[in-house]
């Protein structure tokens, strides 16, 4: 079966300056893939090379087994920039059709794509308004209605909740979810919490280089519970967890946060131990969570 997405040796300089150094890795198709990394990591480079405007420097670099920007790609990979705007001149219809004519649609094809990416965003009855006309987050689902023109197989987003409010941040991560079905999604993003709800693999840059690629979802992976609590007496609760059987070692992650390394055959229902052991100490917690964030999953092994 062939990769999604495949890098031997991926390299890219500018000048003297080496953004992508030595990057190796493969993907396929399927839940949404998150990459991360702090600025200057190269993830705007990599979604560059991926979509054909950019060579590698050296190594190789393949999209469904076909070089990136290879007429065999035509219409199966979109991409949406961070800062892709609207001309406010003309109907969010009148645009979505042109830039299907530009895939090679005839009108009435063109016509009944937006048609259908534009229900996909439920904005089927904004068609005739124009950009202006839309609010922000509005604005955002028709952009990410133009990266789905044409039914591609994948679809990259540059940071496609960043400037929009809680409640249509929401709606555009529903969005991605419900079609990832359809498609497969990269997703470049400084939200790790937003990322970790919606993405199945995460790739970690930092200084060109790739860190990490694993699942971002580790939830009952042996040996290990994050337990959150009301503000208290954090050496007092470190001790009690400590003396729970089977938990070998107690860290306090942050304030009031600890995580539980612990042997899931002494204890394998430790989640209920650890509760029963809060009720009768009268300690109020926030959240139990089984296996480590993607947070803790990331950091503990960058800065480890």
């Amino acid at each position: 079966m062939t990769a999604l997405i495949r890098a031997q040796a991926l390299s890219k300089k500018f000048g003297s300056k080496t953004v992508l150094d030595n990057l190796n890795f493969s993907l396929e198709a399927g839940d949404p893939i998150a990459l991360i990394g702090p600025n200057g990591a190269g993830k705007t480079t990599l979604f560059s090379l991926l979509c054909g405007y950019i060579s590698p420097s050296a190594g190789q670099l393949e999209i469904l087994g076909h070089k990136p920007g290879s007429s065999s790609l035509f219409g199966r990979v979109s991409a949406l920039p961070q800062d892709a705007q609207l001309d406010p001149n003309f109907s969010v219809q009148t645009q979505l059709e042109f830039y299907g004519r530009l895939q090679g649609m005839n009108p009435a094809t063109a016509k009944a794509e937006t048609a259908r990416v534009l229900a996909l965003v439920d904005l089927a009855d904004n068609g005739k308004q124009k950009a202006t006309a839309l609010s922000h987050g509005m604005r955002k689902r028709v952009a990410i209605a133009q990266a789905l023109l044409g039914q591609p197989e994948l679809v990259m987003l540059d940071e496609p909740t960043a400037g929009l409010d809680p409640v249509n941040a929401m709606q555009v991560r529903k969005l991605i979810a419900s079609l990832s079905k359809e498609a497969t999604f990269i997703i470049s993003s400084h939200n790790i919490f937003e990322l970790e709800r919606l993405c199945g693999t995460v790739l970690y840059l930092e200084h060109g280089r790739l860190q990490q690629q694993q699942p971002t979802h580790q939830q009952g992976v042996a040996g290990y519970l994050t337990v959150q609590l009301e503000p208290g007496d954090n050496q007092r609760v470190q001790l009690l967890l400590s003396q729970l059987p089977g938990v070998q070692k107690v860290e306090l992650l942050q304030k009031n946060e600890f995580g539980l390394c612990y042997d899931r055959e002494l204890c394998p229902d430790l989640d209920l131990t650890v509760l029963a052991l809060l009720r009768a100490e009268g300690l109020p917690y926030r959240q139990l969570t089984l296996g480590r964030s993607l947070e803790q999953q990331l950091f503990s092994v960058v800065n480890g």
